[in-house]
């Protein structure tokens, strides 16, 4: 069987690379990233990664708490190419090529963002990992995610969540009859107030006609199966049959 996508972004959370610890890296739980997208590299899908940082810093927490806001979200983009690193080392132990590119430069460490040379990784089966946001503050790194797919025409975008198998009414943790969608569109999610992604980013895809499916990034080869068509999580966007 082939892949359904042939270009894709995963977001990944920060809290996910946490793992049970809730802080920090959490190197098995990257491991276990790392082999899944060598999975479906191997299947001929260019991947783009954007790893958010929260389980480094975040920067809304470090604002509410008196700090600068763009101070707080420099700090949070920096968190991200800790993050990065990390999934760039564990893929190359795989033999899986890598390309880091950073929208802030740094060039001891990554590539400068430049979108036409990372379409050219893609095309060359490289895995490029897009870190530091968007490079300005009050930007979430969802809407990067968003950003990114609309550069470089990625055909979904695949968000993993810790512990979270889809997007639901409320939250399932502290609500037993929470109700999972298995379908949405992007103004469902605007309209009811859910808890997917942020408003910007949310916008960004629906302009874009950029789909996304949330799943559990926890369940091993959900991210192979989401490339494949396989029904995971909740998918966001026009049909899933891509009409």
């Amino acid at each position: 069987m082939k892949p359904k996508y042939k270009r894709i972004i995963l977001k990944l959370s920060g809290e996910a690379l946490a793992g049970d610890k809730g802080y920090g890296i959490c190197l098995d739980v990257v491991d276990s990233i790392a082999e899944q997208i060598k999975d479906i590299g191997d299947l001929g899908v260019q991947v783009g990664v954007v790893v958010g940082g929260g389980n480094i810093w975040r920067g809304a927490t470090g604002s509410l708490k008196g700090m600068d806001r763009a101070t707080a979200d420099y700090m949070g983009m920096l968190a991200t190419v800790i993050n990065s690193l990390a999934l760039q080392d564990a893929l190359e132990k795989r033999g899986v090529n890598t390309r880091l590119q950073t929208a802030i430069e740094m060039k001891e460490i990554a590539e400068p963002y430049i979108r036409r040379r990372a379409i050219r990784h893609l095309e060359k089966g490289r895995v490029v990992i897009l870190a530091a946001g968007t490079g300005n503050p009050y930007f979430s790194t969802d809407t990067t995610a968003a950003l990114r797919a609309a550069e470089i025409e990625a055909e979904v975008i695949l968000m993993g969540k810790k512990g979270t198998d889809g997007v639901y009414d409320s939250d399932p943790n502290l609500n037993p009859n929470a109700k999972k969608y298995k379908r949405l569109d992007y103004l469902d999610i605007l309209n009811k107030g859910l808890s997917v992604m942020d408003s910007t980013a949310t916008s960004l895809c629906m302009d874009n006609h950029i789909p996304l499916i949330v799943f559990d990034l926890g369940v091993r080869d959900n991210i192979k199966r989401a490339v494949m068509g396989e029904s995971v999580g909740t998918f966001v966007g026009g049909d899933e049959n891509g009409e």
